[in-house]
């Protein structure tokens, strides 16, 4: 396990915890979703996320370390989106 993989992970983490920000935030564009929708699309974002983070670790392993600096990049505009969303821009 070389430092990409364990940036990704770090990485990974920070993203988990941006999802969980956003999604008990609160925002009014989340709060008018029905209860289903709100539920299921919470876990399909995790789901998702996890998928993208799984993939990037199998990469970064497998001889591509490069996927470090995109998955950083992927991290950067999920922290934009999220500052967005919490401070109530959007």
């Amino acid at each position: 396990m070389g430092p990409a993989t364990i940036i990704i992970f770090l990485l990974g983490i920070a993203n988990f915890a941006i999802n969980r920000a956003v999604f008990d935030s609160g925002h009014p564009l989340l709060v008018r979703l029905p209860a289903a929708s709100q539920a299921l699309g919470s876990r399909f974002a995790l789901g998702s996320e996890f998928a993208v983070l799984f993939f990037a670790l199998l990469l970064s392993v497998r001889g591509w370390p490069g996927y470090a600096w995109a998955y950083g990049v992927y991290t950067a505009f999920n922290a934009g989106a999220a500052w967005l969303i919490l401070s109530r821009r959007v």
